[in-house]
């Protein structure tokens, strides 16, 4: 079977539509139609009903979207171990968000790398749709996400919360000044609504980012100020590139780890125990930030928001 042709197969039914695969998958949409031409000749059966609206499984369609994945996920596997370097006999593969890895992502790793020696491992970066792709082809094993998707298969566990703080790139910003030179960006709904309700004076300039700590490097050379994580962004205020702005709330971010069910049992809990060692020593370097914060406000520092007890469950 072409991998090709079930990798086509599955963005199709995740996106709903040919168009949307084929710019997933950076193809034209008559190669992903020529593509689930093929691959329905191959299997004998309909695999999609097509409409304007889009394209949705048939029923045989849905009956063969999880042989798909599994035919994926073997062949990643089997890829993946054949090419394991001499000295090495298991895998991991791990995926992040662009802001988690500097200070969580990496440092994951220097933790594998020290305890289990024989461990190859690979990272990928990506966004939630990408990430979530990769995990159910198989071809990552365990991410860590901001806002991670519910699908079966995976499990999610939270890691830490961390915290959206306001930051400007010039020195001695007040939350007035900021409101000419902000950008807002987009970290969920969550974020946007508590945003509106607390902070309804803080205009962007007509720009909205919707590409996470991203868009530090954006305001870093622009001279202007957004909400960023204060991991992300603690490198920055300590080389005294960004500065914490007095007075402005904070906005907790739950960080979470979301792995493949099939993952070998021991793999994954020497896994979670280095990215809980891990966790735990950032949590102090998150507090020096919001401590700074604390100090350079006037009064108790304001929260956007309330997490729910019930977002930091273990989810299977």
């Amino acid at each position: 079977m072409d991998i090709a042709l079930l990798r086509t197969f599955l963005a199709v039914a995740s996106s709903g539509s040919f168009g949307a695969a084929a710019e997933r998958l950076y193809v034209t949409q008559s190669a992903v139609s020529l593509r689930v031409k093929r691959l329905e000749e191959s299997v004998g059966q309909s695999l999609f009903s097509r409409s304007k609206g889009g394209a949705e499984l048939t029923s045989a369609g849905r009956q063969f979207e999880p042989y798909a994945m599994r035919m994926i996920r073997v062949w990643e596997e089997s890829r993946q171990q054949i090419a394991l370097p001499d000295g090495y006999d298991q895998y991991l593969n791990i995926g992040a968000q662009y802001a988690l890895w500097p200070r969580l992502g990496y440092r994951w790793i220097d933790t594998l790398r020290r305890e289990v020696p024989n461990l190859s491992i690979r990272g990928e970066v990506g966004m939630t749709e990408r990430l979530t792709r990769l995990l159910l082809e198989g071809t990552v094993h365990v991410a860590l996400m901001y806002t991670p998707e519910m699908r079966p298969g995976l499990t999610l566990r939270p890691v830490m919360e961390d915290d959206l703080v306001l930051v400007a790139c010039w020195p001695a910003a007040s939350i007035d000044e900021v409101a000419n030179r902000y950008v807002f960006v987009d970290w969920g709904p969550e974020f946007s609504q508590a945003h509106a309700l607390q902070l309804p004076g803080l205009t962007s300039l007509g720009l909205v980012l919707a590409t996470g700590a991203m868009a530090g490097e954006f305001i870093l050379v622009r001279g202007l100020s957004a909400y960023l994580p204060a991991r992300f962004a603690a490198r920055y205020i300590d080389s005294g590139e960004m500065h914490l702005v007095p007075d402005a709330p904070v906005f907790p971010f739950p960080v979470w780890s979301v792995w493949r069910n099939d993952l070998d049992p021991e793999l994954a809990a020497k896994a979670q125990s280095c990215l809980s060692a891990v966790a735990e020593s950032l949590g102090r370097s998150q507090t020096e930030v919001l401590q700074e914060l604390a100090g350079l406000s006037r009064g108790e520092v304001d929260v956007l928001g309330k997490m729910l007890d019930d977002d930091w469950q273990d989810y299977s």
